[in-house]
């Protein structure tokens, strides 16, 4: 597959930003997501969504940098959440151990709560 990946970010305040996936992610895909995380770690943003509603497939290496990326934030005392994750996805973090660090939600306002503290 050579589907390029898009990511919108977007920063609802100082210390959140949700980043939209649309299409595949692998090595390309998660280098993408990767440089955008990076550079929201080194603006003072600690606490990342990642809204995979638009993404159908994440291969082995795009786990593999999605993990970077959550040791890069935890790390850093922050957090990371998942949602709108299609049910292959989610099964998948599961048994990655990814969801056991970060959290996976059906919706975006309820892990933004998460995020921001307003809910556990």
């Amino acid at each position: 597959m050579s589907e390029t990946l898009k990511v919108v970010v977007d920063r609802p305040d100082a210390t959140v930003a949700v980043l939209r996936t649309d299409g595949y992610i692998n090595n390309t895909g998660g280098e993408e997501i990767a440089k955008e995380a990076y550079a929201l770690l080194g603006s003072g943003v600690n606490r990342l969504l990642l809204d995979l509603e638009k993404t159908k497939i994440v291969n082995s290496i795009g786990i593999s940098i999605l993990i970077e990326i959550l040791e890069k934030l935890l790390d850093q005392g922050g957090k990371l959440a998942f949602c709108r994750l299609t049910p292959t996805i989610e099964k998948t973090f599961q048994i990655m151990g990814l969801a056991q660090y970060a959290r996976i939600f059906p919706a975006p306002e309820p892990a933004l709560a998460w995020l921001r503290g307003e809910s556990e």
